[in-house]
């Protein structure tokens, strides 16, 4: 501990540690930093708060969650041998612990043990182990919440308040000498459970049916409910002490006693070693790198696709935020995934900052200017974005379709999906195999005993009562092999370069496994066109906008509609411009039936012109009007003929296109000014949108440099507040802790003094919120009301009003 004299404290083990060792301690736990203590004794004092001593549990591994728990049922102050005891046990419980396990723990316990130093659970020297009291009272058994190890209290704990009389009778009943002192009686007691020959001898005159009931409480919980009239295996073990009462109807199984049948164990299964991450299959690692390629690149088309879909303007978002049930299930059928898949996608393109609502009056979900910055990049670096968001994010697809704590259900891209382990455990389960040999798929249930081994106390965070990493976990897998993370099971190269190289070099890695872009396609007489691979981005486009999807897969089949080709006349295109992008892309001659398809919604494209007056019709073929309005599907668009050349209708002009469209015209739309109107697809914007921000779990990790600073503010200020400081009229020493007091005057002569000779001086401060404080700082001016000197315990230059100092003394030699 680097002190000659034991530390008395928690306070004092802290101040004997080095500056390496507290900022160990302040990286492990990083919730001691808000905000930075003022001295050891604030620091030791948050380090043992509920809230703190809580979470720090909650980031120990099983084995130094285990050494706590037998801590914890210790004697207080515990030897390092007591406490080595309880976790392997005495060697006599008839075989059932192995002999590697007591050998495994020996090894394994001082590494545990120093985990606990570390994050100051433990202080102490090995003779005298102390666990901090909060988590003593967190880990130790009441009735209310039984120890994790299992074990009742201890004979003196429940005992106390029981009368003489009915102790003097136990002791007869176990055969023990009279004695009229209770706490002799209960230290007679106590020695008998604790001596395994005299114990052994008790035990061999109990009935079987008393040992059975023995065998139902040993390993927890130790409590049970009697009736007034007991039966006589369990009148046996009350009468002997083996069951003390707790209450009218509970009795509990004494530690002592359950430690001498556990064989001095504390816990039934000690794990000392975490599980080891088995492997399921063996795959070559060039054919999971190609599967998880084309794994990405379908990752990266599918979400252009989806956004693609919502160019124009997506569905409108719920008054309560996110994506409705309907919209879900129509996304996924457009995607042709199902919709728990769908969900990952829309979730993944919000996360990576692509996707948003555009905050209009009728909100709606829509691409973001990222989006169009997204596009212009490649496939692999597209890709590396998704992977990167994806790995950050704290939002979980995984929780879609649940219920929240209060019953509510949970939407794509609505409120309540933020998870904050959610990042840690991808980050966790992706480690676990990377650390397999390259090609092996991991078997997942050996995953999931790992991350409970390495978290035991943090399964059931997702206040339902279920193991939320195990679900976290679980979705990792899954996900990865939709994202192209892993292929076949399996990390791939590119993850692997991902993870420890960065994006460029994953990207890099990645480049050459995905498939060059075409810059033609094949057109067929039945008006189909079959793309034998990706596309490049112009000419995928412009076919999109051409015709319809019809089939993906390894090829991707486009079919031409009176639709499609009108989508593209709307668009801008001619004619003459659609002949020559086809003749010009495709590797086959352009069908007749295509030209023909083409030409004929040409001619009579925009033949029709559509107006706002509400709206209205107007062609130069009387005839045709006529034939409009003597159809009776234009009754619901309220027509009536103004001019022979027009019809007026009340309809908006964009429900009068589609109506018309529907009847199987090919009207236009036009302006104002008589102009034809061009619609071009993707439009639709929301105004720049940053990503969202994953949800911290607790304070962030410190940096070095902070972790240096909040080292040397610490030791300033525990050095004001412990060093024995002297005051001016050379009086006895200020004890610590107590602000100096001297006239102005003293104050403005010791300042000024300490300015020219550059030494330090010890003063205490009031600020202007009143909160007093002590400081040690060394004066370099006095001037104007003010002193400006450099700050030991902030350490930083500031200046301080003469008026809010209380006093000023030198600090002893």
């Amino acid at each position: 501990m680097g002190t000659t004299t034991p530390p008395r404290t928690l306070a004092e083990a802290l101040r004997a540690r080095d500056d390496e060792s507290l900022a160990g301690l302040l990286r492990a736990r990083p919730d001691l930093l808000s905000p930075v203590p003022g001295d050891i004794t604030q620091l030791a004092t948050r380090a043992g708060t509920r809230a703190s001593v809580v979470r720090a549990l909650e980031h120990l591994d099983r084995f130094a969650l285990q050494t706590a728990e037998a801590l914890a049922v210790a004697p207080d102050p515990a030897p390092y041998g007591t406490l080595l005891g309880l976790l392997t046990g005495d060697g006599q419980d008839d075989g059932e612990q192995r002999d590697d396990a007591g050998a495994a723990i020996t090894e394994a316990l001082p590494g545990a043990l120093g985990t606990l130093r570390e994050q100051a659970l433990v202080w102490g020297d090995d003779d005298r182990l102390r666990l901090v009291r909060t988590a003593r009272e967190l880990l130790s058994p009441s009735p209310q919440h039984p120890s994790p190890t299992g074990l009742g209290p201890t004979v003196a704990e429940a005992t106390a308040g029981m009368s003489p009389g009915r102790l003097q009778e136990i002791l007869a009943a176990a055969g023990l000498p009279a004695t009229h002192d209770p706490v002799s009686a209960v230290t007679a007691l106590t020695a008998l459970f604790t001596d395994r020959a005299r114990m052994g001898e008790l035990l061999d005159t109990a009935p079987m049916e008393a040992l059975a009931v023995l065998d139902r409480l040993v390993w927890g919980p130790p409590y049970g409910e009697v009736t007034p009239n007991p039966a006589p295996p369990v009148k046996w073990l009350r009468d002997r002490g083996l069951l003390l009462p707790v209450s009218t109807r509970t009795v509990v199984l004494p530690r002592e006693a359950a430690l001498h049948l556990r064989a001095g164990r504390a816990h039934r299964v000690p794990e000392p070693r975490p599980p080891v991450v088995a492997a399921v299959a063996e795959r070559d690692p060039q054919a999971v790198d190609s599967a998880a390629a084309g794994q990405a690149f379908l990752a990266v088309s599918t979400v252009e696709e989806l956004l693609k879909l919502w160019n124009g303007g997506g569905p409108v978002v719920l008054r309560a935020g996110g994506l409705s049930v309907r919209e879900l299930r129509k996304t996924a059928t457009a995607l042709d995934v199902q919709e728990p898949v769908a969900a990952f996608w829309v979730e993944l393109a919000y996360a990576a900052g692509l996707l948003a609502s555009d905050g209009e009056a009728d909100e709606r979900y829509a691409p973001t200017p990222a989006y169009d910055e997204w596009l212009e990049r490649s496939a692999q670096e597209r890709w590396v974005a998704l992977a990167t968001a994806w790995l950050t994010a704290t939002r979980t697809s995984g929780l879609v379709g649940g219920q929240d704590a209060k019953g509510r259900a949970l939407s794509a891209l609505g409120p309540d999906l933020d998870r904050s382990t959610a990042p840690e455990v991808r980050h966790r389960v992706l480690a676990l195999l990377d650390s397999l040999p390259p090609g092996t798929a991991p078997d997942p249930e050996t995953v999931l005993a790992r991350l409970r081994w390495e978290r035991p106390l943090r399964g059931a965070a997702a206040g339902d009562g279920t193991d939320l990493r195990s679900r976290i976990a679980l979705w990792t897998l899954n996900e990865s092999e939709l994202l192209g993370i892993t292929g076949r099971g399996a990390l791939a190269s590119q993850t692997r370069a991902l993870l420890t190289g960065g994006p460029a070099e994953a990207a890099g890695l990645l480049a050459p496994l995905l498939p060059e872009p075409l810059d033609h396609v094949l057109l067929q007489a039945d008006l189909t066109a079959v793309a034998p691979g990706p596309l490049e981005r112009p000419l995928a486009e412009m076919l999109g906008a051409l015709a319809d999807i019809e089939s993906k897969g390894g090829a991707t089949v486009y079919r031409f509609t009176p639709g499609s080709v009108r989508r593209a006349l709307d668009a801008g295109q001619t004619a003459a411009d659609l002949h020559a992008f086809l003749a010009t892309h495709s590797r086959t001659p352009v069908p007749q039936p295509l030209s023909y398809l083409i030409d004929d919604v040409a001619r009579r494209h925009g033949h029709l012109r559509i107006g706002a007056a509400s709206s209205y019709v107007r062609c130069d073929d009387e005839a045709v009007l006529g034939e409009i309005l003597a159809d009776k599907r234009s009754a619901a668009l309220r027509l009536r003929r103004i001019a022979p050349t027009v019809l007026a209708a009340l309809a908006d002009p964009a429900s009068l296109l589609d109506g018309l469209r529907e009847m199987g015209y090919a009207p236009a739309a036009e302006s104002a000014d008589g102009d034809v109107l061009i619609t071009r697809a993707g439009a639709h914007r929301t105004p720049p949108r940053s990503a969202p921000a994953p949800v911290p779990e607790g304070p962030p990790v410190p940096d070095t440099t902070l972790l240096g600073a909040a080292v040397r503010a610490i030791r300033a200020g525990d050095n004001a507040a412990t060093v024995v400081k002297a005051q001016p009229d050379a009086g006895p020493a200020a004890p610590p802790g107590t602000l100096p007091r001297t006239t102005p005057a003293e104050t403005l002569v010791t300042v000024q003094a300490a300015a020219m000779t550059g030494s330090t001086v010890w003063i205490g401060y009031v600020n202007a919120e009143g909160a007093a404080s002590q400081r040690v700082i060394a004066p370099v001016r006095v001037e104007g009301g003010f002193v400006t000197a450099y700050d030991h315990t902030a350490d930083e230059v500031r200046t301080y009003p003469l008026h809010r100092i209380t006093g000023v003394a030198e600090l002893a030699e």
